[in-house]
């Protein structure tokens, strides 16, 4: 392994951390509800951008460790992050030609589908209840993928990431 492909790892894999940090940073109980789903949007981008190398075994690591970090039924995230990243590697070279628009709703379904497979197991789990409120993050990563798309193409592109 040539050093640019350790440097192109750990890039993405600080990258990563960074998602696993947002999703841990407390925030306001009002903006509780609308928080997006950082560490899944990096994931999809990596599974999109890097299919070969960031696929359904990182997102299944990624899911157990934030499992660990929030204190959660081991398992549920890391089921749910493997089934979402399998849905982009399964696609990933109809994704790269969809136009922004369709990639940002295909990328919602993704999400949507990420959110009622957690549901449905904290609901086998815990016997949890159904709300709205559930998908509002789905909302707000839409909104916000643009932007997570454009700030990692950069950085893969600036260094030149394979």
């Amino acid at each position: 392994m040539t050093m640019d492909h350790a440097h192109g790892r750990l890039i993405v894999w600080f990258s990563l951390l960074v998602g696993l940090l947002f999703e841990l940073m407390p925030v306001p109980d009002i903006v509780l509800p609308f928080r997006p789903d950082w560490l899944l949007l990096i994931l999809i981008y990596w599974s999109m951008a890097l299919p070969h190398r960031y696929n359904i075994l990182t997102a299944f690591v990624m899911g157990t460790l934030l499992d660990v970090l929030l204190g959660a039924h081991l398992g549920i995230r890391s089921l749910a992050y493997s089934l979402a990243i399998y849905l982009i590697v399964l696609n990933f070279q109809r994704l790269r030609t969809y136009s922004f628009l369709q990639q940002t709703v295909l990328v919602g379904i993704v999400l949507c589908i990420y959110h009622l497979i957690v549901f449905w197991l904290q609901f086998l789990l815990e016997h949890a209840t159904f709300s709205a409120e559930l998908l509002w993050p789905t909302v707000s990563s839409m909104i916000l993928w643009r932007w997570v798309f454009w700030v990692l193409r950069r950085i893969r592109r600036r260094y030149k990431v394979r």
